[in-house]
């Protein structure tokens, strides 16, 4: 559009024309140029002496029509821009939004009323884009509307303002297209700070008095969009206070481990004690949970072992733990606010959608409790507040690069490293941003005034922002993960043996390069991790019935083979070293049982298929064997790195298969777990169809009593950071996508929308915690986004037909992109989980709820500044009403509180809804008694205890396939267990065939004088199964074991228990079971490897 300054007689300005003419159109993306000083001094220069208009000019339209009725549309067009409509650039200017709409309205008479209007679609036509004729039948008023994109002030500085000019159209008018609407290429004076002098008429080079009332009257309109911006914050302060009284309240109960804080609070405990464990989800968010626990005083010694186990007597400071999630819970109902504050929603409709996040039990619920959830939810919204403050300022493309555009840019590309670190889910705000993103920088080609130098420096500073910080932030995230956890914990089973020499205790040990004939060896699984090829004196209780092949992962004495060549010619144990050659046929010993490795055309009891057969250990006495025993080495290349490793059987570095020769099948193994007669061990098959990965075993251990001293050695390679990082991302991954067996409270993402089913968290003491949304809140949410698609889908079908609603509609453009945005936030985080297999809860759904109610801010928004302010408070209010009474009324299961059965089965509003309306009394009333009767019983329990109470049990001996360490082995763990005091001592768990009754027992006194006939024996062992002497386990400290009961009556064991024990007289007990997300390794021999803490 060309502008000139003055009046009816002013020239048109070359240069401004020259511009217009070369096809200086904004991309979509982009606003108009506001800075361009030199075209304003071009027109002072031009027009000196002009007559400055009002600040709006009407012209009598009924006038207008009558002297050209007769002429073209074309010739009423230019009759109308003849009239020198003047455009005041500081007019109806909204600073703080961002947004003005500029009005150019002329007066119409009673009686030209209808030619007015037969004129308006002729007038539209002819009119450019951005521009729209409309007539007004109440006011009786024609009118075109320029939409014009301003400048976003930042918060953080003081709002701008600029010198005001009153410009006159004299030529037929050029808009630019920007992303927030059309509007009008407007060349406006530089910027100026709100409260600096008026320019007086000098220092305007003769400005008109009507720019000096016009720069007043702009002033105060910044003046007050920044008081109004500063008026945010009492009404977020009293959102907060209102948030903190519904968040905090209660915390400290339920006063017991709820739902996943079995895991997540042991997790803590771990990093404190600096045990490896293995998890699904990145480190920050557990790490933030040990580091609030071990400031608020917690050592890392209760478990957090099952559901229901009590916070109070073991002092475990539960609720400072779970502060750190409800905090973040608090700031995610500020953050919703600000972002639709950003996305230029009113006050009102921002506060909705805020208190709505409050008030939604299932975020409420969630954020109470030791869990990942509510970190996830508030840097997802962090995310989004600062992506969307960025795309604010990127709109404008005077703003690139600027201080507020960089640090917007560099918070949301933070914000997404935190949520990456919380949970995978964080790769789907990645996504959602980058998708957008792409899309900005589209429109950003498309702006003609943006230069592709400048262009390239906002793809570099995107690109390091959005990619490499967040990458960088991810990876020291595990970076400090693996300097926190350095002792074995368990979770190193699932690693490579690689990734364990990395712990402490597990250093690299050198072992002979060359397997020959004779060696005794350790066979370890390549693709799973499950462990040694491990054999004990167990048998299969189908199938033949002979001795249990299995996959053990820690280190014991049943993982020792010893290989033989196919014909017995001489005794490779005794006679010289001789290498093992690729395609060699072996004999693999195992010394603990005196058997052979064995397989034979019989059905595995677990995978029983045709193309699977069992593995087994056979032989007795005086046998040499069968032909069933012969396995043939192959070496696959692939898998080996070049040199002799692939001709000869090296350890550690040959990967090869063990085809049994008789039936062609690979020796097999697969995450496939045994039953409790199998000790929970990894099964071991023959497969004729099994992948390679899976077939592949190699030797990590080798010893053989012939070696010379000089013989060459090998060792693992110590791998660096990227190498440990690279293996846990596959782990993770690997071990996420396996978790598909169903659980009693998994959901499909299907139901999630429309809360068809919860989470059972906790139920105990006559109370319950259960994970369930507000109803009225979801189903508003899911209203919205399902109202946008419609919506969306009609305003398409418009404009095929051609209706020019964008233009028509007030701000149209810029709510449907606003909404748009929530949106794609909405499917992004909730249509993927569609493509998973895995276990589903409800609070996966949690990240795509919110953007819904971000959405559902942006949809109110729109269609309620439509209406009268009273009714938009009053529906706001009714609204909010109907939002806080669902939330009162499921407070009892979202808190934990008191319930009455009758109203809790009248809550049901769905039949899917499972909350255990049992465990709630008939009236309030009965709660008194309920828990006086609960103390009382705690308090004889408590005295119960305190007698010493004898067991019936046999000593406990070593099982008979155990073998024992050499001398100097002992004193060296004993010298070892006095320095480090970091032993894992177990007693056998296998079934000890040489146990007994003790002579002369009657079973019938069992039944007559109970259980306290006869004492319990207790061995300590070390990791090899060797006695320890019990005077020297008093010196220990910090030692954990597992004891187990080993209890016969009448001949028969009866079933086994596991009884997790202490030390009394140690000060810093830890015993330890094994965790729950750890391989279970069963009970077997009863030997694990040391775990060792270092202190």
């Amino acid at each position: 559009m060309s502008y000139v300054q003055g009046g009816q007689d002013s020239r048109v300005i070359e240069s401004v024309m020259a511009e217009r003419d070369a096809g200086d159109m904004a991309s979509p993306g982009s606003t108009p140029d506001m800075g361009v000083e030199s075209a304003d001094a071009s027109l002072q220069a031009e027009a000196p002496s002009a007559k400055s208009l009002p600040p709006s000019s009407s012209y009598d339209l009924a006038q207008s029509v009558k002297e050209v009725d007769d002429q073209d549309d074309d010739g009423l067009i230019q009759h109308l821009q003849s009239n020198s409509v003047s455009y005041d650039a500081s007019n109806d200017t909204d600073w703080h939004s961002g947004l003005a709409s500029s009005t150019f309205r002329a007066s119409s008479q009673s009686n030209s009323k209808s030619k007015a209007k037969s004129k308006l679609s002729s007038w539209n036509s002819g009119l450019e884009d951005g521009t729209v004729a409309s007539f007004n039948q109440n006011s009786k008023q024609a009118e075109i509307t320029l939409a014009q994109q301003q400048p976003p002030i930042d918060r953080q500085q003081q709002p701008y303002t600029s010198d005001s000019h009153t410009y006159t159209i004299i030529d037929k008018p050029t808009f630019d297209a920007s992303i927030s609407g059309p509007s009008p290429s407007v060349a406006m004076p530089p910027r100026k700070k709100v409260g600096s002098s008026p320019a007086s008429p000098a220092q305007l080079n003769g400005k008109s008095q009507t720019s000096s009332n016009s720069l007043s009257r702009t002033s105060k309109a910044a003046s007050s969009a920044s008081k109004k911006a500063d008026s945010d914050w009492p009404l977020l302060g009293a959102i907060m206070v209102l948030a903190a009284a519904v968040r905090l309240y209660g915390l400290d109960y339920p006063s017991s481990v709820v739902f996943d804080e079995v895991h997540f609070g042991g997790f803590a405990g771990k990093y404190i004690h600096g045990m490896f464990f293995m998890d699904v989800h990145p480190p920050l968010a557990k790490m933030l949970f040990a580091l609030f626990g071990w400031l608020a005083g917690y050592d890392g010694e209760f478990k957090f072992k099952d559901i229901g186990d009590d916070y109070i007597e073991p002092g475990v400071p539960y609720v400072a733990m779970r502060l750190y999630p409800a905090i973040l819970g608090l700031l995610t109902v500020a953050t919703a606010f600000m972002t639709l504050r950003a996305a230029n929603c009113s006050r009102l409709s921002a506060t909705l959608a805020a208190l709505f996040v409050c008030f939604e039990n299932g975020l409420l619920t969630n954020a109470r409790l030791i869990l990942l959830d509510s970190a996830l939810i508030f840097f997802t919204a962090g995310t989004a507040l600062f992506f969307q403050k960025f795309t604010r300022l990127d709109e404008d493309h005077t703003q690139h690069l600027t201080k507020s555009w960089w640090q917007n840019l560099f918070l949301t590309g933070l914000f997404l490293g935190a949520t990456a670190s919380t949970k995978w889910v964080g790769l789907f705000t990645i996504a959602w941003v980058g998708m957008i993103t792409i899309f900005q920088l589209f429109t950003h080609l498309g702006n003609l005034k943006i230069t592709l130098p400048h262009l390239g420096q906002v793809f570099v500073a995107r690109a390091f922002c959005l990619i490499l910080v967040p990458v960088a932030f991810y990876m020291n995230m595990f970076a400090i993960h693996f300097i926190c956890l350095v002792n074995p914990g368990g979770g190193e089973g699932f690693m490579s043996s690689e990734f364990q020499t990395t712990l402490n205790g597990k250093q690299p040990e050198h072992t002979l390069a060359q397997v020959s004939y004779g060696s005794t060896i350790t066979l370890k699984h390549h693709n799973t991790q499950g462990g040694y090829l491990h054999s004990h004196s167990a048998a299969y209780p189908g199938g033949s019935k002979q001795q249990q092949v299995t996959c053990y992962p820690h280190r014991d004495a049943n993982n020792d083979w010893m290989a033989y060549n196919e014909t017995n010619a001489y005794d490779p144990v005794t006679a010289i070293p001789v290498g093992i050659r690729n395609n060699a046929v072996i004999k693999l010993w195992h010394p603990t049982t005196q058997k052979r490795l064995h397989s034979h055309d019989v059905r595995p009891i677990v995978t029983e298929v045709d193309f699977q057969n069992e593995v087994s250990c056979y032989g007795f006495d005086n046998f040499d064997g069968d032909a069933n025993d012969l396995f043939r080495i192959e070496i696959q290349p692939e898998y080996t790195p070049k040199g002799p490793a692939r001709d000869f059987l090296t350890a550690i570095d040959s990967k090869f298969r063990l085809i049994h020769v008789m039936t062609g099948c690979a020796l097999f193994s697969h995450k496939v777990k045994l039953p409790s007669w199998g000790f929970e061990q990894q099964e071991v098959t023959c497969n004729k169809q099994g992948t390679i990965p899976n077939s592949i075993w190699f030797v990590e251990t080798n010893t053989h009593p012939m070696a010379p001293a000089d013989a060459p050695t090998i060792a693992y390679r110590v791998p660096g950071f990227f190498a440990k990082f690279w293996e846990l991302q596959k782990v993770m991954w690997e071990t996420n996508a396996g978790l598909v067996e169903s659980h009693n409270w998994d959901s499909r993402p299907d139901s999630w929308p429309h809360l068809r089913r919860g989470i059972n968290f906790w139920g105990k003491d006559n109370r319950h915690v259960y994970l369930l949304g507000n109803a009225f809140i979801w189903g508003l949410s899911t209203v919205a986004v399902m109202a946008y698609l419609g919506l969306k889908a009609i305003g398409v079908l418009r404009w095929q037909r051609n209706y020019q609603d964008y233009r028509t509609v007030e701000h149209l453009w810029t709510y449907d992109l606003r909404t748009a945005t929530f949106f794609l936030g909405w499917a992004l985080h909730y249509l993927p989980f569609f493509l998973m297999a895995r276990q589903l809860f409800l609070h996966h759904y949690f990240p795509a709820l919110y953007f819904a109610i971000l959405a559902f801010g942006q949809l109110f928004d729109f269609f309620s500044k439509r209406l009268p302010k009273v009714i938009r408070q009053a529906l706001v209010l009714g609204l909010l009403a109907v939002a806080i009474a669902n939330w009162y009324y499921y407070a009892p299961i979202s808190y934990g509180l008191r319930w009455t059965r009758d109203a809790c089965e009248k809550s049901k509003w769905r039949s899917t809804w499972d909350f255990d309306c049992g465990q709630f009394p008939t009236t309030l009333e009965e709660y008194p008694a309920l828990d006086a009767a609960r103390v009382s019983a705690r308090l004889n329990s408590t005295a119960a205890s305190a007698k010493p109470v004898e067991q019936l049990g046999e000593p406990e001996v070593l099982a008979d396939d155990t073998q024992a360490a050499p001398q100097e082995v002992q004193e060296k763990l004993h010298q070892e267990a006095g320095e480090a005091g970091a032993y894992n001592t177990e007693e056998t768990a296998e079934r000890s065939p040489s146990a007994a009754i003790p002579a002369g027992f009657d079973p019938a006194a069992l039944g007559a004088k109970g259980v306290s006939i006869l004492s319990q024996h207790t061995i300590y062992q070390d990791e090899n199964g060797q006695p320890l002497d019990p005077e020297k386990v008093k010196q220990m400290t910090n030692v954990k074991y597992v004891t187990r009961y080993d209890t016969y009556l009448a001949g028969e064991r009866l079933p086994d228990g596991k009884i997790a024990g202490t030390i009394a007289h140690a000060p810093q007990p830890n015993s330890e079971l094994g965790d729950a997300e750890d391989l279970p390794g069963g009970a077997d021999s009863g030997r694990k490897v040391p775990a060792r803490n270092e202190l």
